[in-house]
């Protein structure tokens, strides 16, 4: 069967957004794996609505991206949320190779960082908050596996707000690669990269920033130099010192059951939400509804500059 064609120009602002952008409102992107991937069906949507009413208070206008009917949707309804919400690990997770497939088979996607970043590139949004960031995997080159987030910090100018690196992964590897690419680390308050669930641990920062006017000033510079991404890392409010034990058994299990590629994550998520008594659930909802606090102030300081 032939599938219905394709638009010309697949993405598909809502009206707020659109609106904002005409104006030079500060937008600040929302991903959707989070929603779809990183919670328990019938949390994920209250997460991003938590985010979007986060990034309002900042200033902002928030703009939660995912693939639907054929189009990349720039701000999502509250039903298209649930949507999301619905589908959990059955939607697509969505890097920047996967849009295009995505969109031409008309499937429901939901979107990483990199592939919030590569939406945010045609957009025109130059800001973004996560929860972690994706990067080297722990054992590397056993697997060979590397986020393509990576790729899409070092292609397209934004500031994403996270919590660090995903604490499942090598973050001093990481932490290279990022150099390796010229993207700053700025610390939140902060002189060492925090650890998602941990606030701190990591290694240095390039940078301590300790204002959102601070943050949004360096950006300005290092895009007037002609650079891409920087990250922005706050620490989490509650800092789970003891989680690494469970997050080694967690990649021993998915290992040992056949875990690969973007599957890890939501496995291991969800082993950690199950033995943690719900603590790493906790503290993985604060923890992105103040990095989406944190990217509106940001967002908001920049237009104000």
């Amino acid at each position: 069967m032939t599938p219905p064609p394709t638009p010309a120009w697949p993405l598909r602002l809502s009206e707020e957004v659109a609106q904002a952008l005409r104006d030079g409102t500060p937008v600040v992107a929302l991903e959707t794996t989070l929603i779809a991937h990183g919670f328990p069906t019938g949390e994920g949507a209250a997460v991003g609505r938590a985010s979007e009413e986060a990034v309002r208070r900042g200033g902002a206008v928030p703009a939660t991206i995912g693939v639907l009917d054929g189009l990349v949707r720039v701000g999502l309804s509250p039903a298209e949320l649930e949507r999301f919400d619905a589908e959990g690990t059955s939607a697509r997770k969505l890097g920047p190779r996967d849009l295009a497939p995505c969109i031409a088979q008309r499937a429901l996607g939901a979107t990483t960082v990199g592939g919030t970043l590569a939406v945010c590139a045609v957009a025109g949004i130059r800001f973004l908050a996560s929860g972690g960031l994706g990067g080297v995997h722990r054992g590397f080159p056993h697997p060979p596996d590397v986020s393509a987030d990576l790729g899409e910090l070092a292609r397209v100018p934004a500031l994403v707000v996270s919590s660090g690196i995903k604490s499942l992964l090598d973050v001093p590897a990481t932490a290279e690669l990022l150099e390796t690419l010229s993207i700053p680390v700025l610390g939140w308050r902060t002189d060492k990269l925090p650890l998602f669930y941990a606030a701190t641990g990591g290694p240095p920062v390039s940078a301590r920033v300790e204002s959102a006017v601070e943050a949004a000033v360096i950006a300005r510079a290092h895009w007037a130099l002609g650079r891409a991404s920087l990250l922005l890392a706050r620490p989490p409010d509650e800092s789970l010192d003891d989680a690494e034990p469970l997050i080694v058994e967690a990649l021993a299990r998915a290992a040992a059951e056949g875990v690969r590629g973007p599957a890890v994550t939501p496995y291991v998520l969800a082993f950690l939400h199950a033995n943690s008594d719900g603590r790493t659930l906790r503290a993985n909802r604060d923890l992105i509804v103040g990095n989406a606090a944190l990217a509106g102030d940001v967002a908001a300081a920049y237009a104000d500059d």
